[in-house]
């Protein structure tokens, strides 16, 4: 696969699956708003106790879109505070971070798939190559995440079903 065809890949992935978060969590916030519920008890709520908040899972999936692309193109990430407590902070985030991964042009990833990427956590160093990066790392951690955020949501009882989370073509 070419660096084009590697930013071709994986932004119109990111950019689909964030629009999409987007929209349940219009839906999460409209559900509270019409139930009278706290918007904080939702965006607060964990599946169990062990695991990040709806408003985390937000943030990692923002995290890890705008972190690949900077990635790929060898440049810095914008930096988010991780402060987010309303949905109307949420939307913020997810938007600026649509329009920055939006803003890497093609030419920027050239030869991104064989570019070694490192991660280091705080348990291990993880090596890639841009390709396998995207393949291996990103989409199923942007999925994961999205997929928690949305179930979240739908335990809440917020009115979503598939076709929310997958968007319409």
């Amino acid at each position: 696969m070419s660096s084009a065809n590697l930013h071709s890949f994986v932004v119109p992935i990111i950019t689909r699956v964030l629009t999409n978060l987007r929209a349940v969590t219009e839906k999460g916030a409209a559900h509270a708003e019409a139930k009278k519920i706290d918007p904080a008890s939702l965006i607060n709520f964990r599946l169990y106790p062990d695991m990040l908040p709806f408003s985390s899972q937000i943030q990692i999936a923002t995290d890890a879109s705008k972190g690949c692309l900077a990635r790929l193109a060898g440049i810095d990430a914008p930096r988010f505070e991780d402060t987010e407590k309303t949905f109307g902070e949420l939307f913020a985030r997810i938007e600026k971070t649509l329009a920055f991964v939006g803003s890497v042009k093609p030419e920027q990833t050239e030869g991104a798939e064989q570019r070694a990427i490192v991660i280091k956590t705080p348990s291990a160093e993880l090596n890639f190559t841009g390709l396998t990066y995207v393949q291996g790392f990103v989409i199923p951690n942007l999925l994961f995440h999205a997929t928690t955020a949305y179930n979240i949501l739908r335990h809440n009882g917020v009115e979503i079903g598939k076709m929310d989370f997958l968007g319409r073509p």
